[in-house]
């Protein structure tokens, strides 16, 4: 059993051990592989009985091309990268790994909305280079910092994530309302589910945590903007593409929305060209909500759980039976 992962760096950097795929097969690692190289994908995989994937795809021509290929492991939640349709055709399962970074993504979330807030870093590296020995009172700060408690938080997508990102906006005393087609009784417990133009009136904070379909695409333009308070607070580190990135840019220039902090954008890695590089009070981090050691150690764990499950002919976490 030939087992190749073509992009395996950033799920293991050195900080995990293969050792659990080692004992299943023959495991191949690539830190890296072209995603606009289909022959060297092809070359990569052609013999392998197992393929792990997160960002590299796998299309119908690559499926073809690859005939002893029995099962396609996702190293993510989303599967886009993976031709489904053909892979089932072929009678290929592609397996995901759907929850393992709930309290990750959650955590992150609430850090970005608290480096808005708060400032901790602009402040840390003004005391650093000297600033606070040469002020003349016993304290400064540099710009308006932000008490959470009190104020209302819009979560859009209210499932596992949003609800574990509403429960700590809660503890910090702030009001939750959410957006999801389905709701459930414990996300009442956290939140009031309102209609989207109710959440974009009355939310002083708007955290993004839906999936992106073709009716959340763009769920953040300009229309949708439009409806939001003057002085809204952005958070989006689900989908780059749920943000019209040039109406986002615009809105924090005029100041309708006062800061927004992503982790994610459109095209990843990030373009020189992206609109939100040059607006003003926007945080941008590369997509790590997802990345710290316990949270990719879930993944590897799951991508173990779902090949022993496949070779005991009882797949789980199918996402194309």
């Amino acid at each position: 059993m030939k087992i190749v992962i073509l992009d395996g760096y950033t799920e293991n950097p050195g900080d995990l051990s293969w050792s659990p795929l080692e004992a299943i097969g023959d495991v191949v690692v690539y830190d890296r592989t072209d995603i606009t190289n289909e022959s060297q994908i092809i070359d990569r995989i052609c013999d392998a009985q197992i393929v792990l994937t997160n960002k590299t795809p796998l299309t119908d021509t690559t499926l073809a091309a690859c005939p002893g290929l029995q099962f396609i492991g996702v190293l993510a939640t989303g599967y886009n990268v993976v031709d489904t349709a053909s892979a089932k055709r072929r009678g290929i399962p592609v397996a995901n790994v759907p929850t393992y970074g709930t309290a990750s993504v959650a955590q992150f979330a609430i850090a970005l909305l608290l480096e808005i807030c708060s400032s901790v870093a602009l402040h840390s590296n003004a005391v650093h280079s000297g600033e606070w020995q040469t002020n003349p009172d016993w304290c400064f700060w540099k710009k308006p910092l932000i008490e959470l408690d009190g104020k209302t938080m819009g979560i859009i997508g209210f499932g596992r994530i949003g609800q574990a990102t509403g429960r700590i906006a809660k503890a910090l005393g702030m009001n939750i309302l959410a957006v999801d087609n389905v709701p459930t009784d414990s996300g009442h417990e956290i939140a009031n589910y309102v209609a989207l133009d109710e959440l974009l009136r009355q939310s002083d904070v708007i955290v993004l945590h839906c999936p992106l379909f073709p009716d959340t695409q763009g769920i953040i333009c300009s229309e949708n903007i439009s409806k939001m308070k003057s002085g809204v607070i952005l958070i989006n580190n689900s989908r780059g593409p749920l943000v019209v990135e040039q109406d986002l840019a615009d809105a924090l220039k005029s100041g309708k929305v006062a800061a927004a902090a992503v982790d994610v954008v459109s095209t990843e890695p990030i373009q020189d060209n992206n609109p939100l590089l040059d607006a003003p009070n926007c945080i941008i981090t590369p997509h790590i909500s997802w990345a710290p050691r316990e949270s990719r150690q879930r993944i590897l764990d799951c991508t173990v759980a779902n090949i022993q499950s496949f070779l005991k002919g009882q797949p789980i976490n199918v996402v194309n039976a």
